[in-house]
């Protein structure tokens, strides 16, 4: 019997495959006609695209679980997809899977103010929770430069930070519990409202998991009050080094501002060119330094901050004299990536974090790599807690550009690590920073990493190609790793 086209044997499989999720999820809400399909073939990577093979778009924690169900005994492999924001490829489909959109999932559950705490699901923006907090005097901390787009689900999953998490934390710090569909389609609860959990941390697995454990369905996450007052202050400096000097200066005077954020000459320049902020555009660098709280203490702070940054060789200082002010100072530094259109066709945003000590001296490093590498470097990134965000310029009408941006970003995420720092502030792996994890983690690391993957997603069918360069089998993983346990320890429950 002669045996159907590749093309043909596609479009069966997916035929197959939506017809199954559509006696769970009907109407529109299953998509198989390649028009529609594009609109997912990638996430905020858009240098890496894929068609999915079928997406579902559920509505309710009953669909999921019975949709996770029924690829886990079709073998079919699931993609979990947020507001599409990631950076890192994170939502990145495959061809012969599925991706579970969970835009439909937008509700918020609950506003605890007595507890200070919210319940929602994760297709709720992160800005919407703040907005609907506000009527209580709370609001949520964590703020990515997306966070009118970007979705609270996608952050656990990124576990994102934002210009505030150097006083405020990240998501990890703000989330207090999760509901969470596995393969199997067993639905779990881990946290709660409570603050306090027994036990093992398996909360902090989750966050930063990437969708490759299951699918987070609710979240709780902890509300703070709004500060009495807040207060920013623009720093220029005639020298990158300088404002990369003034910021582990301020720390180390013990002051902890609710935000701290670098922009270079070339950051500066597009952003005033684009919203015209006000920024100095002589300077060579730009400090925007933000403190809250009772109105004393803030204007005590922004006077130490001043004459710390004089003390680092400063050429301007503009506090904010009102809340708009403030408020515009930031529009720029949110806008900032966006900005970089009008500067270069092109870009390819990496996402390190380095301490605090080495800003100067990888500030100087990257200058000489994006020379060596024939690319412009944008410098746009949060200075407090050493969380790098390089924006490489390039073309990808011109050949070899794009591989020579990859490149170029490889060698500072690699810098990042060898000066003590990690591959990721907030961004995640995804399939960006896959094959750089070695540089991170030893082969053990790794294998261990996966054999948590193993006890929650044993066929390896959640998210897969993401994060490990190398995905183990969960059998010749847990043989491997039990071989010398068992002779020492025979009793032991092995995997």
């Amino acid at each position: 019997m002669r045996m159907p086209a590749p093309d043909q044997a596609i479009l069966d499989r997916r035929r197959e495959i939506a017809a199954a999720l559509r006696r769970i999820v009907p109407g529109e809400s299953v998509i198989d006609a390649e028009e529609s399909l594009r609109a997912y073939d990638c996430d905020g990577l858009t240098a890496y695209r894929q068609m999915p093979l079928v997406v579902v778009l559920p509505e309710t924690v009953e669909q999921v679980s019975k949709i996770l169900r029924w690829c886990s005994s079709a073998g079919v492999k699931v993609v979990p997809r947020g507001a599409g924001t990631s950076l890192s490829g994170g939502a990145l489909p495959l061809a012969d899977g599925v991706l579970l959109g969970l835009g439909k999932f937008n509700a918020i559950r609950e506003i605890d103010p007595d507890n200070r705490v919210a319940v929602v699901q994760p297709g709720v923006t992160n800005t919407a929770i703040s907005e609907a907090a506000s009527i209580h005097g709370l609001y949520y901390a964590p703020d990515p430069s997306s966070q009118i787009a970007c979705t609270i689900g996608g952050n656990v999953a990124e576990n994102a930070g934002g210009v505030h998490c150097l006083k405020y934390g990240m998501t990890a710090h703000n989330v207090l519990g999760v509901e969470m569909v596995l393969m199997s389609g067993e639905v779990i609860r881990i946290g709660g409202k409570g603050l306090h959990r027994p036990g093992y941390d398996l909360l902090g697995i989750v966050i930063g998991s990437e969708g490759l454990l299951g699918v987070v369905t609710e979240i709780t996450v902890r509300l703070l009050p709004v500060p009495d007052v807040a207060r920013a202050i623009l720093v220029g400096f005639g020298d990158v080094a300088a404002a990369g000097q003034c910021v582990a200066d301020v720390i180390a005077r013990g002051i902890i501002p609710a935000g701290m954020e670098l922009m270079d000459k070339a950051a500066i320049q597009a952003t005033e060119g684009f919203l015209k902020i006000g920024y100095p555009l002589d300077a060579e660098a730009l400090l925007i330094v933000e403190v809250d709280g009772p109105e004393a203490e803030c204007d005590h702070l922004i006077c130490e901050i001043a004459a710390i940054a004089t003390a680092c060789g400063a050429t301007t200082l503009q506090p904010s004299t009102s809340e708009a002010d403030r408020e515009r100072f930031w529009a720029g530094r949110k806008a900032a990536f966006a900005a970089m259109g009008r500067i270069s066709p092109d870009y390819y945003c990496v996402d390190g974090t380095i301490p605090r000590r080495c800003l100067p001296e990888m500030l100087r490093d990257m200058t000489v790599m994006g020379r060596r590498h024939g690319l412009r470097i944008a410098n746009v990134f949060h200075a407090g807690d050493g969380n790098l965000h390089p924006i490489i310029m390039y073309d990808a009408n011109q050949p070899g550009q794009f591989d020579a941006a990859e490149a170029l970003g490889a060698e500072i995420l690699t810098r990042c690590v060898e000066l003590g720092g990690v591959l990721t502030g907030e961004h995640g792996v995804g399939v960006e920073k896959r094959d750089l994890m070695p540089a991170m983690f030893s082969a053990l690391d790794l294998d261990q990493q996966q054999l948590v993957k193993c006890v929650l997603d044993p066929d390896l069918l959640l998210n897969p190609g993401k994060m490990f360069p190398t995905l183990r089998r969960c059998a010749e993983l847990g043989r491997e790793h039990v071989h010398h346990g068992e002779q020492r320890f025979p009793d032991l429950p092995r995997f």
